[in-house]
């Protein structure tokens, strides 16, 4: 029996830096198998997989979640400051 492979992305973004990684994986993968498969981790050190939050195509989702042929798996890095308080700060500065 052949194994069916699909090709996904593993997308990690800083202000300085970007890394996309295309992958093919065997069909049936998970969002967790494509980050570690990627090696990405090794080049991000501070990302914890347990704390942030991923997603595909910007739709957040669990990491056991399977993926489909073409997604790209994205992991977000957490806020720096709240929106709203950074649009309040915006608008107090305009006045």
């Amino acid at each position: 029996m052949t194994e069916i492979f699909i090709n996904v992305e593993v997308a990690y973004a800083l202000a300085e830096k970007q890394l996309i990684i295309p992958l093919q994986l065997i069909k049936g993968s998970t969002v967790d198998q494509a980050i570690l498969s990627s090696k990405l981790l090794s080049h991000f050190s501070d990302i914890n997989l347990t704390q942030v939050h991923v997603g595909i195509f910007g739709q957040v989702c669990q990491l056991n979640k399977v993926l489909m042929p073409g997604d790209r798996v994205e992991i977000y890095r957490p806020l720096i400051c709240d929106p709203k308080q950074a649009r309040r700060n915006r608008a107090s500065y305009e006045k």
